[in-house]
């Protein structure tokens, strides 16, 4: 019989009884990514996320991750009419037309910004300064938006990407380990990685 685990973890509703939300918080929330295609997975997932809860995304990863090729920008950025259709009809997707069609337009826009600033690594990591910011924050301290996620949404939208309002951007953040949100009194709080 498996010896409960005791750690003490971030309060987030509902992690207590899913053991997939809470293996995301425990090896992967705010855990510095580099990959490329890291990256624009995240981009997709948080974008799908508007509106809705992030265990109803973490629970659909693996079928996003077939119906976007993988999260393959280049693939994704070819993606046209038939794709569209194919992908409304995924029942293991969120359907929505708008937030395909930004998935599409912001596969686009991830090519472009890889162009400009040799990868998308080189140009997200600079809005803080190249390095995870570490917050000590407790319980009801932790923002929706920053003014780095403010910025960092103004900046996105100038370059064509959608669904990345300030909040979407801080959730990224979060996800992405640009930030580390982890409470003070939780196991990974400051862990490094």
């Amino acid at each position: 019989m498996p010896i409960p685990d005791k750690r003490r973890r971030c309060l987030w509703p509902g992690m207590a009884n899913d053991p997939l939300y809470r293996a995301y918080h425990d090896s992967e929330w705010g855990v510095p990514v580099h990959k490329e295609q890291r990256w624009f997975e995240f981009l997709i997932l948080e974008g799908a996320q508007a509106g809705l809860s992030w265990a109803t995304i973490l629970h659909k990863r693996a079928n996003y991750r077939k119906a976007f090729a993988g999260f393959d920008p280049k693939k994704v950025a070819r993606f046209g009419a038939r794709d569209v259709a194919r992908l409304l009809r995924n029942p293991g997707i969120v359907r929505n037309r708008l937030k395909i069609h930004a998935a599409i337009t912001n596969a686009r826009a991830f090519l472009a910004v890889q162009k400009q600033f040799g990868s998308f690594d080189n140009y997200i990591w600079r809005f803080v300064n190249g390095k995870p910011l570490r917050n000590r924050r407790r319980r009801g301290q932790v923002p929706a938006r920053t003014r780095i996620s403010d910025a960092m949404s103004r900046d996105l939208k100038q370059r064509g990407f959608k669904f990345v309002g300030s909040t979407i951007c801080y959730a990224f953040m979060q996800a992405t380990g640009l930030v580390d949100d982890h409470l003070t009194g939780c196991f990974r709080h400051g862990a490094r990685r």
